[in-house]
């Protein structure tokens, strides 16, 4: 019998990024250490309080950012919102949305239509080039 292979590790990057934390914010210990996907697991199904809090009140990635703001990280980018954003940061740009998240929001919105409308096309082609022939012998 073969010996057991070593575990893979990823880089606290890629485990925050598969948490959904902001890796800054994360302990240091969690920052310099290296996990492997049972660690992950184990943080998913029991996370520590410090992973909690994080997840509740932040500071929050980029992309969460954005999906809380209701834009695009484009449309962060172009806001240049460039620092991780808390829970309560983002609550206040919702009550009184300034000018540029009103704008990204409302061009997110339309490639968020503009994309649907595509699938919907794409599948009523592809159900189209799948039904057989009538007049075929």
């Amino acid at each position: 019998m073969s010996p057991e292979p070593n575990p893979q590790l990823m880089k606290p990057l890629t485990a925050a990024n598969k948490l959904g934390i902001y890796l800054p914010a994360a302990p240091e210990s969690f920052r310099n250490t290296p996990l492997s996907r049972a660690d992950l697991d184990a943080l998913r199904t029991n996370p520590p309080e410090w992973l909690t809090e994080l997840r509740r009140t932040g500071p929050f990635p980029r992309d969460i950012t954005a999906r809380k703001l209701g834009v695009s990280n484009s449309g962060l980018s172009r806001a240049e919102v460039s620092d991780a954003l808390t829970a309560d940061e983002i609550a206040t740009l919702l009550a009184d949305p300034p000018e540029w998240l009103i704008r990204e929001r409302e061009t997110y919105a339309e490639v968020v239509k503009e994309n649907e409308r595509i699938a919907t096309k794409e599948a009523e082609r592809r159900a189209a080039t799948n039904r057989p022939a009538k007049n075929r012998p």
